[in-house]
């Protein structure tokens, strides 16, 4: 049916039109809003690639840095620990300066003490070849020992030195101790057993293992003398000796004072 009004025929085709149109744009539109949604989508596949690579970034800035602080840390270390080596490798030099130094002064005293040792040594023997004649193949053994001695490479200064005023030692020692022992009274077929009384070096004195002889060590005549007078002073030392009695006052041959030749 066809409207008989002009204008509402005009109004018509006008709607008609603007349908049309709409139906024509409509895919249009749908297009763009794709395209727009699409490169949003890109924009922000793109912003969030960018935001990793800044992530990376700043890591490899931040282990870089770091690193950096490690060394410079190592570093500073390195240059202290070598301040302190040279300071320790000074003064090694200094002590091997040193070490050679007393090395030196060693081997100088060495050649000033070794003859002086040996003098000490001979005279240790002169003294007790003439000393009272107690326990005499002990001293003279040791002083035997110490000659021998003197002759070893392998024997350091010091241990000799310290050989040497043991000996010695032991003489002073002697020289102020009571001591009562048992030993040979004679040579070869004549020696018997006797028992030895020594106080210090004043006196030597024996007695026959019976009691039935007693005799004292003349430092004069360097003999032995009979004279058992002094048998009850010799048995009596003899225990006070071997601790068998308190001490008391001996009586014991004291020889007398030699005048002093010019």
């Amino acid at each position: 049916m066809t409207p008989s009004n002009p204008r509402i025929a005009r109004a018509l085709a006008l709607l008609i039109s603007a349908g049309a149109a709409a139906l024509v744009a409509a895919p249009v539109g749908a297009q763009t809003l794709d395209s727009a949604l699409g490169a949003q989508g890109e924009a922000d596949r793109a912003a969030a690639a960018s935001q990793k690579r800044i992530n990376e970034i700043r890591d490899r800035t931040q282990d870089a840095s770091s690193r950096y602080a490690t060394a410079v840390a190592d570093a500073e270390s390195l240059e202290k620990y070598n301040s302190q080596l040279d300071k320790q490798v000074a003064a090694q030099r200094e002590e091997m300066a040193s070490i050679e130094k007393q090395l030196i002064d060693i081997e100088t005293t060495n050649r000033e003490v070794q003859p002086l040792m040996q003098r000490m040594v001979d005279t240790l023997e002169r003294f007790v070849a003439l000393d009272v004649p107690f326990l005499q193949e002990e001293r003279e053994a040791r002083v035997k020992s110490l000659q021998e001695m003197m002759l070893r490479a392998d024997v350091t200064i010091s241990e000799k030195y310290r050989r040497i005023m043991e000996a010695y030692q032991i003489e002073l020692e002697n020289g102020r101790t009571l001591d009562a022992y048992e030993g040979l009274l004679g040579s070869g077929e004549d020696a018997r057993t006797v028992s030895f009384v020594r106080l210090g070096r004043v006196a030597l004195m024996y007695q026959s293992l019976d009691g039935a002889e007693t005799g004292y060590w003349d430092v004069n005549s360097k003999s032995w003398v009979v004279d058992n007078s002094y048998a009850a002073a010799v048995a009596e030392a003899r225990r006070v000796a071997e601790k068998d009695g308190a001490p008391d006052l001996l009586m014991v041959p004291v020889p007398a004072p030699q005048e002093v030749q010019q």
